[in-house]
């Protein structure tokens, strides 16, 4: 018997990458918020303009597949898949560690987002159903 070890699993936990991710699409002049989606249980989401990304963005600068966001172990990753490239702070980057408030810009003149992350989410939560690998999307338009 083992009573001497005692193993806070809190620490664990708190090192891992929250769950809940919320991204808010900017309006391009004013500093409030067109659309959000929140996703939990979701280890990665797709951007782009065609409907098989989780959220769909028209705009001719945003590409078909434009950006992915991973869920590693301990943080949230960016990744850049569009040639018109994808901005933070006004660089550009091919993968980078998400950071809570952040503000992305899709091309250099595109759709601006904000991700939050963690319990915290300022929208009703979409739940990703892994064992039916179905998923509530709300998208604008759609063109391919």
């Amino acid at each position: 018997m083992q009573n001497n070890k005692l193993i806070d699993y809190s620490l664990l936990w708190a090192t891992l990458a929250p769950s809940v991710i919320t991204l808010s699409l900017r309006h391009p002049s004013q500093h409030s918020t067109l659309q959000q989606w929140s996703f939990e249980g979701k280890p990665t989401i797709n951007i782009g303009r065609c409907p098989n990304n989780d959220i769909v963005l028209h705009s001719s600068v945003v590409s078909r597949r434009h950006l992915a966001i991973r869920q590693m172990a301990t943080r949230w990753q960016l990744i850049n898949f569009s040639s018109n490239g994808s901005y933070f702070q006004g660089q550009p980057f091919n993968q980078i560690t998400v950071l809570d408030g952040m503000i992305i810009r899709l091309a250099f003149s595109g759709p601006q987002i904000q991700i939050h992350l963690g319990i915290n989410a300022p929208t009703p939560i979409l739940k990703y159903q892994q064992s039916q690998n179905i998923m509530d999307k709300k998208s604008l338009v759609v063109s391919c």
